[in-house]
């Protein structure tokens, strides 16, 4: 027994050739011509080689470093496509490559913002070119309205600041508000340039709607003061379809065609409005009926609507 050990502690202390990983093999002993290993009796086993971790020394003086105790060599697959699936999965992911995650998803964020508030704006894309000069002329005719309303004013402030007499010049300014809001209520006559819009309705196939449509066209193309035959529009003014006989009730009264709408405004941008394609005129005569529009210097709105007094609101205190 003690010829056995001998051997063997001879055999460890010699340093052993280093194998790549992956590829382990059991090394034999290196043959040396000393005494001990002639003494080696017959049958004793040979030394078995462990398998060396990467970075073990390679020179022949220093000892190799030993593998884990019960740990399973570990091979590297061959194959390239195993190898790169092995290198990215599990996936490793670094402080730096988290920071560039999150600045790309804040990017997208925003060009997706971009994107949606921009196709917002492109409704007016297919419109057509009849179409946009109509928007444009009601813009421009809306932008001159308040660039007058606002001179008005202007000169109105400065002439309650100027004037001598304070108290007097205000109570004229607010006779001529109350003659303006008059006018819209619709409780005092009217009269200005404007037009005279007749519609001859032969078959009888204009209906409440259609006079509706025609009317919410010109408050849209700056109409301040309306009437249509011998009734006043105010804000509160309803159109229904007669049960029996035909015919438009406005407010609650029989009108009957030809429908006459007197209106007080620009004549430059109330025609335009009713004669756009596919307009109130196109689809009047659609109907089988025929409008005709007469535009004048000097038009008079003569019927008056009768007050009504309010039974729910009442003016705020400030």
């Amino acid at each position: 027994m003690s010829g056995e050990k001998e051997p063997r502690e001879r055999d460890e202390e010699r340093p052993e050739p280093v194998e790549p990983v992956g590829s382990v093999e059991p090394v034999e002993p290196v043959a040396s011509a000393g005494p001990a290993e002639q003494a080696e009796p017959v049958g004793a086993e040979e030394p078995v080689a462990e398998p060396v971790e990467e970075g073990a020394a390679d020179g022949p003086g220093e000892p190799p470093v030993a593998a884990a105790a019960g740990r399973e060599p570990v091979e590297l697959p061959s194959d390239g496509r195993t190898r790169l699936k092995a290198a990215m999965w599990p996936p490793r992911v670094s402080r730096g490559q988290l920071v560039v995650a999150l600045l790309l998803f804040a990017l997208g964020l925003a060009l997706a913002i971009q994107v949606r508030s921009t196709n917002d704006h492109s409704e007016l894309r297919g419109a057509r070119q009849e179409d946009l000069v109509r928007i444009l002329d009601e813009l421009d005719g809306k932008q001159q309205r308040l660039q007058s309303e606002k001179t008005q004013l202007e000169q109105s402030l400065a002439q309650l600041e100027n004037s001598s007499n304070q108290a007097k010049e205000a109570q004229e300014q607010t006779r001529k508000k109350a003659a303006e809001l008059g006018v819209l209520a619709g409780t005092e006559k009217a009269t200005g340039p404007g037009i005279v819009l007749t519609i001859d309705d032969p078959q009888g196939q204009v209906k409440a709607d259609m006079l509706l449509d025609t009317l919410q066209e010109l408050r849209a193309a700056g109409a301040e003061a309306i009437q249509i035959n011998d009734v006043r529009v105010v804000a509160g003014t309803y159109f229904t379809d007669n049960s029996s006989g035909g015919g438009v009730q406005i407010d609650g009264k029989s009108v009957s065609q030809p429908f006459r709408f007197t209106v007080v405004g620009n004549p430059q941008d109330l025609t335009p409005a009713l004669n756009i394609p596919g307009g109130v005129v196109r689809s009047l005569e659609n109907h089988q009926a025929r409008a005709t529009i007469v535009q004048q210097q000097k038009v008079l709105v003569d019927a008056l609507a009768a007050p009504k007094p309010l039974q729910y609101g009442k003016p705020a205190a400030k």
